[in-house]
């Protein structure tokens, strides 16, 4: 299965988890959420499944995961990496200042 960007996801429990595939999708689903009736989380959750049989594109099934997550609320910002805090701190220290 594809990898994607990773994704921190915070339980309803205080539990969290990453999430980079869409096996790894499917046990974030089975977590504590706010509304598992919800339609979108319903519908995310079909197409994790549809995507670990085969019938789903994994990139369609993991937009929808991100979106209830983000829904839910439990869509936790990312960090940024190091080489990119790196390559920030070397941008901000390179400006010559004008004048």
């Amino acid at each position: 299965m594809s990898r994607f960007l990773p994704l921190t996801i915070r339980f309803v429990s205080g539990g969290s988890m990453v999430v980079t595939t869409v096996a790894e999708a499917k046990k974030a689903l089975a977590g504590t959420w706010k509304n598992k009736e919800a339609p979108d989380y319903l519908k995310a959750a079909r197409l994790v499944d549809d995507a670990i049989a085969g019938t789903c594109r994994p990139a369609v099934a993991f937009a929808a995961f991100k979106k209830v997550a983000a829904q839910q609320g439990l869509l936790r910002a990312a960090q940024p990496s190091a080489a990119l805090t790196m390559l920030d701190e070397l941008w901000t220290r390179s400006k010559i200042p004008p004048g």
